[in-house]
């Protein structure tokens, strides 16, 4: 009442709406923070394996063979460093975000479209590159990731 009477009702009443506006758009501001997508991703082959490419044991059987994939996202930002790719972002719109697995599942359907089935055969990748690209407009972003190698059969 001490407030009524120094503010009157009606620009007690505003103060109240505007607290409670306040408030609303804290908790949509929480949630579209907490309930928003992110990707990120470098891929680091570390292998234990070693093998030398020293005996005439294989042959190069494709080179420059390639695979990209693509993710799109609503309101958000997304980046590119060499090997490295990764989106914060509201809603991701297309794509499944698996960028690296998908490129390299895409690689080897490049390979088999002009060589042949994979399965049972004794291949490997070498030269593996990767390049990654971002595109970042006002409401939309998007990241590509392209992998692309040689492919080498043993044979022995």
């Amino acid at each position: 009442m001490e407030q009524a009477a120094r503010y009157g009702v009606g620009q007690m009443k505003a103060r109240q709406g505007m607290k409670r506006r306040i408030s609303i758009a804290l908790g949509i501001l929480g949630l579209v923070t907490l309930g928003g997508c992110s990707q990120a991703g470098m891929f680091i082959a570390g292998n234990l394996t070693t093998v030398e490419l020293s005996a005439p044991n294989y042959r190069v059987v494709a080179v420059g063979v390639s695979g990209e994939a693509k993710a799109g996202y609503l309101l958000g930002v997304s980046f590119s460093n060499g090997p490295q790719a990764g989106s914060l972002a509201l809603a991701r719109v297309a794509g499944t975000g698996q960028l690296y697995k998908e490129a390299l599942a895409n690689l080897w359907l490049d390979f088999e479209k002009t060589h042949g089935p994979v399965a049972g055969r004794r291949l490997a990748l070498a030269n593996i590159r990767y390049d990654a690209d971002s595109r970042n407009l006002l409401f939309y972003t998007d990241t590509k990731l392209c992998v692309r190698a040689d492919v080498i059969e043993f044979t022995d």
